[in-house]
């Protein structure tokens, strides 16, 4: 939402929340990684005034500083913290007792984490983040595929094989994130024509998670957010200006998700 569109322009927050709401949107992600500290509390007046629930986005650096986080995130009561940790040990046998101590402190503080599936993070990559879940059992997942398909490069059509990988994801996977990627770009648009074959791998993904979880809850909140980021996520073209409008396709996804939601016999 900062910017929303090709122009460029930052809104005031106070607008921000009204067109959020105003699109049937029921919350907003709080990104501590675009933004900081200060925005959230700026913001957070204006999320409360239009309904909107925020939802808590970490980059802690240390594996102590996600405790703060999460105290503000009970402060602003957000439903989870999504975990990008930027602790990233290189062994498996390392990465284990951040995780786990992140768990820990989760647990002490009761705000539930989930860990995206994201670059550059102790989640880069699938086949470390499959070892992972294999190892820590409680470890639950935000899944942001668009990640994983462009750090495996899968050939189109996947394999049988790659198809199971993300399976696996998407069965310990609370929250799912609505990016279209291609295996060499992250951010597609969604009406070219030539990126069809991938919006429809997107939304068959999304609809096998949200089956999934539906057959975990019998109740609750499924959590999927339209994360469309800014240059240089969209893609630009000479002039600078991007070649779609991320507000738009934000409300596309949207309505493909609810749609989804209803045939698997959810209310919207």
């Amino acid at each position: 939402m900062q910017p929303h569109d090709q122009t460029g322009v930052k809104l005031p927050y106070d607008q921000v929340c009204e067109m959020v709401a105003g699109t049937g949107f029921d919350g907003m992600a709080i990104d501590l990684g675009a933004s900081d500290v200060a925005v959230a509390h700026a913001v957070r007046p204006h999320m409360e005034a239009n309904g909107l629930t925020p939802l808590i986005v970490a980059f802690p650096k240390t594996i102590e500083s996600l405790e703060d986080t999460l105290h503000m995130a009970v402060d602003f009561g957000a439903p989870f913290v999504d975990v990008i940790g930027q602790v990233m040990p290189i062994a498996l046998d390392d990465m284990i007792p951040v995780i786990e101590t992140w768990m820990a402190m989760s647990d002490r503080i009761g705000m539930p984490i989930q860990f995206e599936t994201h670059r550059n993070c102790i989640t880069n990559d699938l086949y470390t983040t499959l070892q992972l879940l294999d190892r820590i059992p409680e470890m639950r997942i935000c899944a942001d595929l668009s990640h994983y398909v462009v750090d495996r490069e899968f050939w189109f059509p996947l394999s049988d094989h790659d198809l199971g990988l993300i399976s696996r994801v998407l069965k310990r996977s609370d929250s799912f994130q609505g990016r279209v990627a291609s295996r060499q770009q992250i951010q597609l648009q969604l009406d070219f024509p030539q990126h069809q074959k991938w919006v429809d791998l997107f939304k068959s993904w999304w609809r096998e998670g949200m089956a999934d979880w539906r057959s975990r809850n019998a109740s609750g909140d499924c959590i999927f957010v339209c994360e469309l980021g800014p240059p240089e996520y969209a893609m630009t073209g000479p002039d600078g200006r991007e070649m779609s409008n991320r507000w738009d396709e934000a409300q596309v996804i949207q309505h493909w998700v609810r749609e989804i939601w209803a045939d698997l016999g959810g209310n919207t």
